[in-house]
């Protein structure tokens, strides 16, 4: 995510398919079980177990794809919606947790047989009419309705279903996919996705992945859209308003949508033409781009004051410049592929995409990464860079403050002036590379980098990454 460059603090925000379901990662399905009670062992829990969000996401059970049909109504705000959801039990459910907040749900059923359910606060809890065995694969329907509203963070920004002059923009991180759809909503928990989206006609609806085609009759059109690579649900979007649309693919086979809004399109032009150049630059940095489909939507939302790395086609509350369209552009590998464990390594995405934007400039003509390090480094202590360490923000309010962003990026230039510059872009490649379309953590970024430079790096990890106030300068690395 990245932020609006007037707020102070850095913020870096219908053809059906048959699901092919895969088995549950060993991890993640050790997780989400783990999220379970320990004496009931029979409900799915109402939270993966994270202590920034505790209820975000759900135990007991692992999506394996989402097949969303929506439709919307930018006069009224009105948006009618179907979710299917293709899972599989990773312990015996009797009763199980959806997140969804504020809209009316109107049936559910558990393969096709009428389900109980109740709300409670965001939580959606559904009751089978049997019983799941754990690895049951099962589809759970839920048909709902009303008029979608944004989700207030802990660091008072909004994100979710947030309504435009001309229809929504949809931005989920942290928390916003349940505003608009019912969700296992941790990024513990990827699945595919579907998306058909109807809307007035003369309007788009833009979401992830590849673009299938659209259709229209009686005055509506329909749009169609497939994001086959794992996604967490905050990295899904189904953003509508009038938009200018380009379409492309590139040398590498690539297929490039950008949505512009007109307002936008004069400023936006420049920066987008070097989408392209910037996704090869990081490809020959980073490994090969984990996704079939990239792009832009390029929205007018100056009330929403940030950009966001929505899968495949980063989501912009207005024109970015060039630092924002590489920052986006480097959480396709990190953040969006190689997705967070829990929200208290929010470094692993922000520092990553933040030191990219200082690599960029190294490589094209601007200032030196050392050099922006210098800068960062000169602050007084009492600057809030220093505020807390980005390896434990401490709570959800601070995962998009200045340290996560700005000292983790200097955390991996200390890691960079330690090993080396040939040893430290093996470390990155093998990092996005070995947890493609997977998920990390810090302790095991910390192993990597380790076992890839044959040093000892513990004490420079804790300086950077753990100690509270301005870090010293470590000591250097010795053999490990």
């Amino acid at each position: 995510m990245t932020p609006s460059r007037k707020q102070a603090v850095r913020r870096t925000a219908v053809l059906r398919r048959e699901a092919v379901v895969t088995t549950v990662p060993v991890a993640v399905a050790a997780l989400l079980a783990a999220a379970g009670p320990a004496a009931a062992g029979t409900t799915g829990s109402s939270g993966a177990g994270d202590p920034y969000f505790p209820l975000a996401g759900n135990g007991g059970y692992h999506v394996a794809h989402y097949d969303l049909t929506l439709g919307y109504d930018p006069r009224t705000g009105h948006l009618d919606g179907r979710a299917v959801l293709t899972a599989r039990a990773t312990q015996r459910l009797t009763r199980f947790d959806l997140d969804l907040d504020g809209l009316k749900v109107t049936a559910v059923t558990v393969d096709r047989i009428p389900a109980q359910y109740r709300r409670e606060g965001q939580e959606l809890v559904v009751t089978p009419r049997a019983a799941l065995p754990a690895g049951r694969e099962f589809r759970v329907a839920v048909t709902y309705n009303g008029t979608p509203e944004p989700v207030t963070d802990p660091d008072g920004s909004d994100d979710g279903w947030i309504p435009t002059s001309d229809g929504a923009f949809v931005a989920g991180e942290p928390q916003g996919a349940m505003t608009w759809f019912p969700a296992n909503g941790h990024p513990v928990d990827k699945s595919s996705y579907d998306f058909t989206i109807t809307v007035p006609d003369g309007t788009t609806a833009v979401a992830n992945g590849l673009y299938l085609g659209r259709r229209t009759a009686d005055g509506r059109t329909t749009f169609r859209w497939r994001q086959p690579e794992p996604m967490a649900a905050y990295l899904a979007t189904a953003t509508v308003g009038k938009f200018q649309v380009q379409q492309y693919t590139t040398a590498d086979g690539l297929k490039v949508y950008n949505a512009v809004d007109p307002r936008e399109a004069s400023a936006a032009a420049p920066v987008l033409k070097k989408l392209p150049s910037v996704l090869a630059w990081e490809t020959k940095l980073f490994g090969p781009y984990p996704f079939r489909a990239a792009g832009a939507i390029v929205d007018h939302a100056p009330k929403v004051g940030y950009a966001l790395e929505t899968q495949t086609r980063p989501l912009y509350d207005k024109a970015p410049d060039l630092g924002i369209l590489v920052h986006e552009s480097a959480h396709q590998w990190f953040g969006d592929s190689v997705s967070l464990t829990r929200w208290k390594d929010i470094w692993l995405n922000e520092g990553f995409a933040t030191y990219a934007e200082w690599l960029y400039s190294e490589q094209h003509g601007g200032d030196s990464a050392q050099e922006t390090f210098d800068d960062l480094y000169a602050r007084p202590s009492g600057d809030r860079l220093w505020a807390y360490p980005p390896g434990d923000p401490g709570n959800g309010k601070n995962i998009f403050g200045a340290p996560v962003y700005d000292r983790g990026a200097m955390a991996l230039h200390e890691l960079r002036t330690a090993v080396g510059d040939r040893v430290f872009f093996r470390i990155l490649r093998a990092w996005a590379t070995g947890h493609r379309h997977g998920h990390g953590t810090t302790e095991r970024f910390a192993a990597l980098a380790q076992k890839e430079s044959g040093k000892n790096l513990t004490g420079l990890f804790h300086t950077w990454l753990f100690a509270q106030g301005k870090p010293g300068k470590p000591e250097a690395p010795t053999a490990s």
